[in-house]
């Protein structure tokens, strides 16, 4: 049997020995049992097949449901893309901005005590609204390089900010290269 990682979605821990659990933790997991267990299911892979983890890393659908939107709809998860692993991010980010206006499952559950669960990127543009001209995101990826994205950037849209994971905002090139980041490959 394989452990699958959903791509571009992010439930709430309950299994990470290092963290608690987090806030709607128990219910996502209780929902995605629900939805996959002992169904047949098929799984769609993207660009990277595995994660550090060794984790597979895929879609997951039953029948015509994509099970990885459909808890991000229902607010048992949030969206949560690293490219270049992002064919369906557009629905994930719509599911998010929906369930969140509907205040369903974590979003009405969880308070700003938890922020892993609460910061979005809506919540990070946001956060940089405050100062316009602080728009160069400094991203973590997935093997936890620190990669800054400037705005025309082929990965800039798509480039989500959670500042709960050490990501930020800089102001200049200067700056986040100071603070020992690198410019995207992307980037020209």
């Amino acid at each position: 049997m394989e452990r699958v990682r959903y791509i571009g979605i992010d439930t709430p821990e309950t299994v990470d020995p290092r963290k608690p659990v987090q806030c709607f933790g128990v219910e996502a997991s209780k929902k995605n049992k629900e939805l996959v267990e002992g169904k047949t299911v098929r799984l769609e892979k993207d660009i990277t097949d595995r994660d550090k983890y060794n984790r597979l890393l895929r879609y997951v659908w039953f029948g015509d449901t994509l099970i990885n939107q459909a808890l991000v709809e229902q607010g048992y998860a949030k969206s949560y893309s690293y490219p270049p692993d992002i064919k369906y991010q557009d629905k994930f980010v719509a599911a998010e901005k929906k369930a969140r206006e509907d205040k369903l499952g974590l979003w009405t559950a969880c308070d700003s005590a938890t922020p892993a669960v609460s910061v979005t990127p809506t919540a990070a543009v946001t956060a940089s609204a405050s100062n316009p001209s602080c728009a160069i995101k400094g991203n973590i990826s997935a093997a936890g390089e620190k990669i800054y994205h400037l705005q025309g950037c082929g990965s800039y849209a798509k480039t989500t900010i959670d500042e709960s994971r050490g990501e930020r905002w800089f102001c200049s090139e200067s700056e986040a290269q100071s603070a020992g980041w690198r410019k995207a490959l992307n980037c020209s």
